[in-house]
């Protein structure tokens, strides 16, 4: 097809530029060497990823070092001796970072590249993983042993996904991972016929490349017993326990099912490289629509997206459960940051009515029939007079006291930010105008063009 050897044309690497990224990774792993070798560490450098398995797509230049320690290696040494030598590359590469996942790791930028010098145990086969990462080197050698020279296929995947915003595993995505991606074109075989199959990938939802469900069946049984709620259950290639698709939610996955149906009925270059999302005037949108925007803005706690954005998500869906139960329609959610963090909630309304106790006087006295007079429904208790009235409540004083009480489900890392929360009824600051019309238009998510 024409229109894909155009795609081609733009995310393939140059020869040039993979002149430069081999160079660029070179001069890395002798860095890391030397390094090695002055601590007179065990390890050994090794390169994993998209740049290894040669899947990257140009301008995309990040650099997964991997220093592989013998399995012999405490767990508590490898980390120690690990972060050690993860510094030490790091003052030499230039600028760098200490980041944490299951441990801690450097991450570096040289050049240009980003870099991320992450300790592991030198695994061969599932059966010595002992960290979440270690299983990357056995990725990395299956995808180059079983490729046989679809890389590109697995470009177009990428980039077709990232035009459609389905592609990243990070908890905040919830698309596809990279590795994901070269596992469907190993199974089928290009980017078209991928694309072909997907009603059926869609139905038969299991896929064993390595045939665990025969070679491990218990193992592999159970993996599949445990994600049936996936979307797609990819066992993985090297290690049976484990599903590759784990972080793929029906979300994206129901995006890549209907852009790749479109796709095939009207192939376009704008599935690739999309145009700008549609905007427009939301205080507009918000009179059509007639509903209610709430938006509160807080101070943007310095964390990493992974532990940021999900913890925002689960704030957003704290307000939404603690509105409802106070008798709010909640339509929608939407979280994020700018300058600040923001939580959006679309409303029914921004007030409600509420039934307050009036007590009165004694009944004996002028005062007693005045109060009867005046009020539409009295009783007595001993002998005051007692009645009810009707006020209308602000959803603001609703939210302020439900924060006060602490009857709000919150992200950990916000419960202190959000104390300084500054509530805006059908009204948001400039910076966040595109994002709340995106939002309440639903452009932000509509699959359909």
């Amino acid at each position: 097809m024409r229109l894909l050897k155009e795609v081609l044309e733009k995310i393939k690497p140059s020869e040039r530029e993979r002149a430069i990224v081999n160079a660029v990774t070179r001069e890395i792993v002798e860095i890391a060497e030397e390094e090695i070798e002055k601590k007179d560490a065990t390890a050994t450098p090794r390169l994993v990823g998209s740049i290894a398995k040669d899947t990257y797509l140009s301008g995309d230049h990040d650099v997964d070092l991997f220093l592989a320690f013998p399995l012999e290696v405490p767990l508590k040494e490898l980390k120690k001796i690990g972060l050690e030598l993860g510094r030490s590359i790091g003052e030499r590469l230039g600028d760098y970072e200490v980041a944490y996942a299951e441990h801690p790791y450097v991450r570096a930028l040289y050049k240009g590249f980003e870099v991320d010098i992450v300790p592991c145990y030198n695994v061969k086969s599932w059966k010595d993983v002992k960290t979440a990462v270690d299983r990357s080197l056995l990725h990395t050698e299956w995808v180059i042993k079983n490729i046989n020279g679809r890389n590109d296929e697995v470009r177009l995947l990428k980039k077709f996904l990232k035009g459609i915003n389905a592609y990243g595993s990070e908890v905040y995505v919830r698309g596809f991972s990279g590795y994901l991606t070269e596992l469907l074109i190993i199974k089928y075989g290009s980017f078209m016929s991928l694309l072909e199959n997907i009603e059926f990938l869609g139905k038969s939802k299991i896929l064993d490349l390595e045939g665990w469900l025969k070679r491990e069946p218990e193992i592999a049984y159970k993996t599949v017993e445990r994600e049936r709620e996936s979307p797609l259950i990819v066992i993985d290639p090297v290690d049976p326990r484990r599903n590759v698709a784990s972080a793929l939610s029906w979300e994206k996955f129901g995006v890549f099912y209907f852009k790749a149906r479109e796709f095939r009925e009207s192939p376009r270059i704008e599935f690739f490289f999309p145009s700008k999302t549609k905007t427009g005037n939301y205080k507009a949108l918000l009179r059509k629509k007639g509903t209610n925007l709430v938006t509160l803005l807080f101070p943007k706690p310095e964390l990493v997206d992974d532990i940021l954005l999900p913890q925002l998500e689960r704030s957003a869906k704290g307000f939404e459960k603690s509105l409802r139960r106070e008798g709010f329609e909640i339509f929608d959610l939407n979280w994020g940051y700018i300058e600040k963090a923001f939580i959006m909630l679309e409303v029914d309304r921004v007030e409600r009515t509420k039934v307050l106790l009036k007590p009165g006087p004694e009944f004996l006295g002028e005062r007693g029939l005045d109060f009867y007079a005046k009020n539409q429904k009295v009783w007595i208790r001993g002998k005051r007079l007692y009645s009810e009235k009707i006020v209308k409540e602000s959803i603001v004083d609703v939210i302020e006291e439900l924060l006060a009480k602490n009857q709000i489900a919150l992200g950990k890392n916000l419960r202190e930010p959000i104390k300084k929360v500054e509530i805006l009824l059908n009204f948001v600051p400039p910076e966040l105008e595109e994002e709340a019309y995106l939002f309440l238009s639903k452009e932000k998510w509509n699959i359909k063009d």
